[in-house]
């Protein structure tokens, strides 16, 4: 027998960037992203295809299905999902107890975990169970987000209706009215494109959960937790402080051209700081335009307009070019969403638990395909800490 020989750790066959970027997790058929071109695909269409053709419930179907549904597979599909919007006493009742001023996408991540105890399938991992699941989900977290909204200002909570497709019932669930056609249509292309996103930070997060065979409330709180960090899913909430801050489109272009001004004069350090920052510009991965931008500015601004809030989009296309042509920076998908659900009247702190209503499509897309076939995800560290150290007793020391 040959005796093994101790030597140094291996190291791993790419080196270690700290954050994972650009590298290749897991094979997945749900979504993928053209960065240089701009380009974002759901299950072989385009975004704008989709945008353009569909509703958001057909794009949930074909993100758990893999295919468009027929007329009569989206019928039954949108009836299933309807029917599971009503959520259980014990999550209402657990919703008026959390303080006014907690987050709310932390009260939308204890409501989901509260769901669990009241699904009568939580623990079952059949797949048939985690679809069932799955449907009420759809149609139990924006219930939680509204409710919480409505219940901190001391308002009673609205009941989910059945007759109104996802992105109505929201705002019908938020404000008491449906909305009209132009919002309506709006608000379902925003669900559209914030359904789903390849795999960033949240999905991950649910796939991470789920490669440990975990049942799906627990994969979606670990994505709905992730998405809480101010570095995935704040932006939003960002772009609406600079709109405040900048007041008029009157004062836009002065006050976008100082900040420009004030960021190419700073340090390399002081440039990190959030008051030198353009929010909503920029992506990880997009090099060109967000394509989910694109669509949305159109959207945005036409709301904008007909709610009388048309100084919104002029601050964001001033600010947009003064950064375009400063800095060759462009616009993601929060930077006009944020106009779009402000010129609603939605507070900002509630942008992000909307971007989590949506992406329950893309999590439970993500869960489901790792539950079924995917392995533990983990990666290795790279380390870099100090080496054949030799403890002494404690009085030495």
């Amino acid at each position: 027998m040959t005796s093994a020989t101790a030597g140094p750790t291996p190291k791993p066959a790419q080196a270690a960037a700290g954050s994972l970027k650009d590298v290749i997790a897991a094979p997945t058929a749900i979504c993928t992203i053209d960065g240089i071109e701009g380009k974002l695909i759901y299950r072989g269409y385009s975004i704008e295809d989709l945008a353009a053709n569909t509703t958001f419930e057909e794009v949930v179907y074909l993100l758990w299905e893999g295919d468009l549904p027929n007329k009569q597979q989206l019928d039954a599909f949108s009836a299933r999902l309807t029917e599971g919007r009503a959520l259980p006493s014990v999550v209402l009742d657990h919703m008026r107890m959390i303080p006014a001023d907690a987050h709310p996408l932390a009260a939308l991540r204890s409501g989901v975990s509260l769901l669990a105890h009241s699904d009568p399938q939580s623990e079952s991992m059949d797949p048939k169970a985690t679809r069932a699941k799955a449907e009420r989900l759809l149609g139990q977290v924006p219930t939680i987000v509204c409710a919480r909204a409505r219940l901190r200002n001391g308002e009673e909570p609205i009941s989910p209706r059945t007759d109104l497709p996802a992105a109505s019932n929201f705002l019908w669930m938020l404000f008491g009215k449906e909305p009209d056609e132009v919002t309506a249509h709006a608000m379902d292309v925003a669900f559209i494109l914030h359904a789903e996103h390849e795999f960033n930070a949240s999905s991950f997060a649910a796939r991470v959960a789920a490669g440990t065979y975990v049942d799906l409330h627990s994969s979606m709180v670990a994505a709905i937790a992730t998405l809480k960090g101010p570095r995935h899913g704040g932006a939003n909430e960002d772009v609406i402080e600079m709109i405040e801050e900048v007041g008029s489109a009157a004062k836009a272009e002065a006050w976008a051209r100082d900040r420009l001004q004030r960021y190419l004069s700073a340090s390399r350090e002081e440039r990190a700081k959030p008051e030198l920052r353009f929010p909503g510009m920029g992506h990880a991965v997009y090099k060109t335009w967000d394509p989910r931008a694109r669509i949305l500015q159109k959207l945005a601004g036409e709301v904008a307009n007909l709610h009388g809030e048309g100084w919104i989009a002029e601050i964001q296309e001033t600010v947009r070019t003064v950064a375009a042509e400063g800095l060759g920076l462009n616009p993601n998908v929060d930077y006009y969403s944020a106009g779009l659900y402000h010129a609603l009247g939605i507070p900002s702190d509630i942008f992000t638990s909307i971007f989590a209503t949506a992406r329950t499509a893309g999590y439970v897309a993500h869960i489901e395909e790792q539950l079924g076939g995917g392995r533990l995800i983990r990666p290795r560290g790279e380390y870099t800490g100090p080496r054949d150290r030799k403890s002494v007793p404690i009085a030495d020391r």
